[in-house]
């Protein structure tokens, strides 16, 4: 997707749909319009050519933020056109795809400059040794020699190459880096920890957008003259609607993607899993549960020293959380003396 030159020339365009997000078409560089779009943190893209509001896409127009930015550039003497189409939508599912398949356009793209950078670090390396060649082993520039200009001239050229050299094998290592979380986007994406988290936001999210709905005290509910809650009406209505029909979306695919690895045999940790008294792997060290909690389960403080951590055996008093995404095993109580046992042998033996 790019940004094409449509509508009335020397107009700009502030044009917004949730495909393709919010985008502004029409302005010129040295115009003077990307100190305002700037202040209200819209990004220019070299991709698309054109400015954008980053996170837009597939979600409901930002109102706000557009008329702010286009009262601002109308008062500089700007002619600006608003085009807002929240009505066509398209599944999270085929938004996701798109999401992993830019993902390995971008991995493809740097992965070329990074091995472009690398050529031409090797190259000039190789500048260096070409023209350090020229001197014998251990000779110094003759001082006052007929060969001292140009000597000189030969060590600044090789620490010119060099310092390239240096210069492009950083930016080799850069876009590597760069290559390889594009390359690992969509693995991060799914994997179920980070799944289970983006869940929890979007429940959350759900919840608020539907007390929203029905005038209960949130940070989304409109008050009325007199300051007390309202129910949502109007087009108020009608975006908290779409919303919730969004998110709504995105909880069904996320679910049914975090049901389809257990089926795999992924364990997703919950508090069915825990009773007081059985002992919690975390990162790796073994912790009690002290309690069960609805998402997490309270350990001992996870500052006190030793692979094992027991409520008796804690140097420190107070108690942590550790979230069911976070877990990454469980020991019932009669299985951990054998463990501390162990640990205590191999301490002794150290």
């Amino acid at each position: 997707m790019t940004c094409a030159r449509r509508g009335d020339p020397g107009m700009i365009t502030i044009r917004h749909t949730p495909a393709e997000g919010t985008l502004v078409e029409g302005t010129r560089r040295g115009d003077g319009s990307a100190e305002l779009l700037k202040a209200r943190r819209f990004k220019w893209s070299r991709n698309l050519g054109c400015w954008y509001v980053p996170h837009s896409r597939d979600r409901q127009a930002d109102t706000y933020r557009i008329s702010g930015v286009a009262g601002a550039l109308r008062e500089a003497g700007f002619e600006v056109a608003i085009e807002v189409d929240d009505d066509e939508t398209r599944s999270f599912a085929e938004a996701e795809q798109e999401r992993y398949e830019r993902a390995e356009d971008r991995a493809d793209r740097f992965g070329g400059y990074a091995e472009n950078a690398a050529v031409r670090s090797h190259a000039a390396w190789e500048r260096s040794n070409q023209i350090a060649g020229r001197f014998e082993a251990g000779q110094p520039i003759l001082a006052g020699h007929h060969s001292e200009r140009r000597a000189r001239a030969d060590q600044a050229r090789i620490h010119a190459a060099m310092s390239r050299s240096a210069e492009e094998d950083r930016k080799a290592g850069y876009w590597l880096e760069r290559a390889k979380a594009a390359g690992d986007y969509q693995a991060r994406r799914e994997s179920v920890p980070a799944t289970l988290r983006r869940i929890e936001g979007l429940e959350a999210e759900e919840r608020s957008w539907e007390r929203a709905l029905k005038g209960e005290p949130d940070s989304r509910t409109l008050l009325d003259a007199e300051g007390g809650y309202r129910t949502a009406e109007g087009r108020y209505r009608e975006r908290a609607g779409r919303e919730l029909a969004r998110i709504r979306g995105e909880l069904d695919y996320w679910r049914g993607h975090v049901k389809k690895r257990q089926d795999e045999g992924v364990k997703v940790w919950s508090a069915a899993d825990f009773t007081k008294g059985d002992f919690v792997l975390y990162h790796s060290r073994w912790f009690e549960v002290l309690r069960v909690n609805g998402k997490s389960v309270t350990i001992p403080a996870m500052i006190n020293d030793g692979p094992v951590v027991t409520k008796a055996g804690a140097r420190l008093g107070w108690a942590d959380t550790v979230p069911y995404h976070k877990v990454r095993g469980r020991k019932p109580a009669e299985e951990m003396p054998a463990i501390l046992a162990e640990n205590e042998e191999a301490s002794c033996r150290a």
